[in-house]
């Protein structure tokens, strides 16, 4: 497998792909797909994509269009160092400042990393995808250009477009878990390294993936939603999930949205709303069994609690975050409560704590713990039987390594999943791999990109989902289900099952966490998990 011989490769031969994948090298997955020459055949590029974009590995994710004269070079170069520069000041990098300045200063070098890196291991050990490859070529520029230290310090680099061109598409091969920062023994954030290369991207540069600006953080800021749904078109979706989920469990629905004095404002990630409809009618299900006090609001982005710049922008991020808040203050509910997604966690909850000051700073909390006290509560009457499958639990980064919540959705499903039926992950936890999809990955599929997703980031997640049901029957017949509480995750594992083609093949499905406490419900009719692949 074609590799890099040292950072300095980073700006030479821009044809050339620094990296190439070569599925035949990678480790076999657990039966039933352990035979490699039977899984879908990797993508290449078109030989027109080569000609026109930067071109690093196989695949590409930010479409950087190679500069045709020396002032378009000159621009990138001197683009990408003013952002740089601009990270270390406290009115630029509000966000981030404290720990990018850590990061950026220390590394021990000693690669305990790289041993966490999902995405290094899946690549064969692949030194274009070790996290301190990516890092120590900031920290070269960094020192070089920035703090003009000596070269024979810190290491040199050639800074040209090159080099700045490849490192931007770089920081797209990173799905900013953060499995790097949690097992580094001082500290430092390759992870983060990552996230603000983006930044000076997209708020020094204007290059950005189109995915997730155009189509995502814009598109929502513009109609209210990066699903490009209106309000009308929301409240008209959620009537109709109200009447499918009544007649599904026998229990009357009716969504209340814009209840002013309400217990709760529920913000979902509206990919829910439009993808998976049994998990809003599920959340409406149990909030009105439990006699909560609860709404939804229809205002433009109130309903939809993706945050798409919490990956590559902080004032894409800042301007989602403020409106969330100022919806929640205009309607006086006591507390936000986030549905299933966890990177609308990530920035309601701990990232926006730096902009949500005053009377904005509205009490935000994770519908995990929500539902974790309505079970709790035993004001659900539920029948475990009902659940008798095997079900294993994906953790979401964002949830769980980030914010800690580890224990309220294994205590959901304790009290749900019949004894023995329930298989963990390994590892998991704090140590879970991402699905693969996370930092924007699950919705980016631009040229190959998907195939280098499933092929890199996704086969990890999916070699732990096997190794979780080896003791079962692979025959499609026998259903194991994969609990993802997070709707990108739930995307992105949607995406390896049809990839690999797992539901016919070893009857492997998916869906949220709601969904099984409904399936429990004795007051619901019976069968609300609907088996059959959509």
């Amino acid at each position: 497998m074609k590799q890099p011989n040292s950072v300095k490769d980073m700006g030479k031969n821009p044809g050339e792909p620094l990296a190439q994948i070569n599925q035949y090298e990678q480790i076999p997955l657990p039966p039933p797909f352990d035979k490699i020459d039977e899984e879908p055949e990797f993508a290449q590029l078109s030989d027109a994509a080569r000609e026109k974009y930067v071109v690093l590995d196989d695949t590409i994710a930010v479409n950087i269009e190679k500069p045709k004269t020396k002032e378009e070079e000159d621009k990138l170069v001197n683009g990408f160092l003013s952002g740089l520069e601009k990270l270390f000041s406290v009115d630029d990098n509000w966000t981030f400042l404290q720990p990018f300045e850590m990061s950026m200063e220390h590394c021990a070098k000693c690669h305990t990393c790289s041993d966490a890196c999902p995405i290094f291991q899946e690549s064969g050990e692949n030194e274009l995808y070790r996290p301190v490859y990516r890092s120590e070529i900031l920290r070269r520029i960094y020192f070089k250009y920035v703090k003009k230290a000596s070269p024979s310090l810190h290491g040199d680099i050639d800074l040209n477009w090159e080099t700045v061109a490849r490192l931007i598409e770089l920081s797209y091969r990173c799905n900013l878990c953060r499995r790097c920062a949690q097992t580094c023994p001082i500290g430092a954030d390759n992870a983060l390294l990552s996230r603000e290369i983006r930044k000076i991207a997209s708020m020094e540069m204007g290059i950005v993936p189109k995915e997730i600006h155009d189509d995502g953080s814009v598109l929502q800021l513009r109609v209210g939603s990066s699903t490009g749904m209106t309000p009308m078109i929301v409240k008209d979706n959620i009537e109709f999930i109200d009447e499918d989920t009544a007649e599904r469990t026998g229990i009357t629905i009716e969504t209340p949205f814009d209840k002013v004095g309400a217990d709760i404002l529920l913000i979902h990630n509206a990919g829910e709303i439009m993808a998976w409809p049994e998990n809003p009618g599920a959340f409406a299900t149990v909030f009105e069994a439990a006699g909560l006090s609860w709404t939804l609001s229809s205002d433009a982005i109130g309903y939809d609690g993706i945050n798409y710049g919490v990956w590559y922008d902080d004032v894409q991020f800042a301007r989602v975050a403020v409106r969330h808040a100022a919806i929640a203050k205009k309607l006086g509910v006591r507390k936000i409560v986030l549905g299933e997604c966890g990177h609308a966690h990530k920035a309601l909850t701990v990232i926006a704590d730096k902009v949500l000051t005053g009377d904005l700073n509205i009490p935000r909390e994770s519908s995990m713990v929500t539902l974790r006290d309505i079970i709790r509560s035993g004001v659900l009457k539920l029948d475990k039987s009902r659940n008798d499958f095997p079900v294993t639990l994906h953790d979401p980064c964002n949830l769980v390594r980030l914010m800690g919540i580890v224990s309220p959705q294994r205590e959901i499903i304790d009290a749900v999943v019949p004894e023995g039926r329930f298989r963990e992950m390994a590892p998991h936890g704090v140590e879970n791999y991402c699905c693969g999809g996370g930092s924007g990955f699950a919705i980016m599929s631009g040229h190959n990109f998907k195939d280098w997703r499933h092929r890199m980031t996704g086969r990890r997640k999916f070699r732990q989902i096997l190794n979780a049901f080896q003791d079962e029957s692979m025959d499609p017949s026998h259903m194991k289900y994969v609990c993802a509480p997070c709707s990108n995750c739930k995307g992105q594992i949607r995406d390896i099952i049809t990839y690999y083609d797992a539901f016919e093949k070893a009857g492997i499905y998916y869906g949220g966490l709601v969904e099984l406490i409904v399936n429990a419900m004795v007051d619901v009719k019976p069968g609300f998990i609907d088996w059959e692949w959509h």
